[in-house]
């Protein structure tokens, strides 16, 4: 779909539903509900791009702001900063391919669920939906990391198990039908998550036009939402999130890892823009530390104090991180099944590793441009939005304070 056809879709979109929720929607009553939405690997300047009209209106008409992800910007260890409110050293959710000493032999990955569904993995902070339950607040989770699973002995009220090829449509109009549920069984907290715009940025790059359509594709599932909620009579909180930027990569660009350590010397747990090696056998593997060309390698110890990156039992002894656009590879690791062109993983200071945050909704005052904070401070947020007293957390609620409303509901 060329982007000039996109965007006339998402518009089109937009003013039709809008006018058929207009037509028949009925007034509004009770709390407001929170919606926190992410849309996976979403650069915050991808709303200057012209296609994405809804997004860039709630934007306008709500507040805004170019967040910092956790390090690393990584998919898993970013979504559970944002319902823990603490950083991935404190969590435990590392990367997106962990080992754990309690479990040796084993990998964590994102395709093994039966490997994730061992509640170890997560038990280093209660995600909101578990602390949120424990005060009598339900939730209902339309994917997020953590949310397949019982973990602490709670599942959030409703869940869907992860399915990508379920349609941002049909995303959408699964979180519409749990709030057609009685009164009394309505979620107060609920997660919408979209993964396309993160897929085409890897395997297009940011700057394609496919990367683009999609951002637009998922800006038409947004007005969806709007409409939905409108025929609803539902007031809501809306804070949409992503994970972390992307940047343009390419083959040219590759640092060899295995070159850098003696042979047999280091196992590489990950490699990337961010790479993890531990010794094997009691190895030392200290040669690999240091500056080098376009990246830089630390000890693990080193890396919690330089990057707040090391300090979990889970962070391999040696941490590599690349300059933005190169990566480490090692022939220890599998390769990508299909030609990429854009990652992250990077400095999450870099101007391409942004993520966006836009809160919207009766809570939120329009037009107000937020300085740049850490998405850790969602969680807090999030949990004054919803009633919920926050578990201990690494957030700062001061942070969003000035897009709130005084007094709001």
């Amino acid at each position: 779909m060329g982007l000039g056809l996109a965007r006339r879709f998402a518009l089109a979109a937009l003013v039709f539903l809008a006018a058929c929720a207009h037509a028949a929607a009925p007034e509004r009553t009770g709390e407001p509900i929170t919606i926190l939405i992410s849309i996976d690997g979403f650069r915050p300047d991808y709303l200057d791009r012209g296609q994405t009209p809804t997004l860039s209106q709630l934007a306008a008409q709500g507040a805004h702001a170019k967040m910092r992800a956790a390090f690393p910007s990584i998919t898993f260890p970013n979504h559970y900063t944002l319902v823990t409110g603490v950083r991935p050293d404190t969590h435990g959710v590392v990367n997106n391919r962990m080992e754990d000493p309690e479990r040796p032999g084993i990998t964590f990955t994102l395709s093994d669920r039966a490997v994730a569904a061992d509640p170890i993995w997560w038990r280093g902070a209660p995600p909101l939906w578990v602390t949120a339950a424990r005060q009598g607040v339900r939730s209902a989770t339309m994917f997020w990391p953590g949310s397949d699973y019982e973990l602490e002995g709670v599942r959030p009220a409703f869940w869907r198990s992860f399915d990508q090829t379920l349609t941002d449509f049909a995303r959408v109009d699964t979180l519409l039908g749990w709030l057609d549920a009685p009164e009394g069984e309505r979620a107060r907290f609920y997660t919408l998550y979209f993964d396309i715009v993160d897929t085409a940025g890897h395997r297009f790059g940011p700057d394609a036009y496919e990367t683009i359509a999609a951002a637009a594709q998922v800006d038409a599932a947004m007005a969806r939402l709007l409409a939905g909620l409108e025929a609803r009579g539902v007031a809501a909180n809306l804070v949409i999130v992503s994970d972390h930027g992307m940047a343009e990569i390419s083959d040219e660009r590759l640092i060899d890892l295995d070159a850098m350590m003696a042979p047999g010397s280091g196992r590489v747990v990950w490699d990337g823009p961010l790479a993890g090696v531990q010794p094997i056998d009691g190895a030392d593997i200290s040669q690999l530390a240091g500056v080098h060309p376009h990246g830089e390698c630390l000890r693990k110890e080193d890396a919690a104090t330089r990057w707040g990156f090391g300090a979990h039992v889970r962070v391999p002894a040696v941490i590599c991180l690349a300059e933005v656009g190169w990566r480490y590879r090692s022939a220890q690791i599998p390769p990508y099944r299909t030609p990429s062109l854009g990652a992250h993983g990077y400095d999450p200071a870099a101007p391409e590793m942004a993520s966006l945050f836009i809160a919207y909704g009766p809570a939120f005052r329009a037009g107000v441009e937020l300085p740049a904070f850490d998405s850790v401070s969602v969680y807090p947020l999030l949990a004054d939005l919803i009633g919920v007293e926050p578990a201990a957390n690494e957030g700062d609620l001061a942070a969003t304070a000035p897009a709130r409303v005084a007094h709001a509901p």
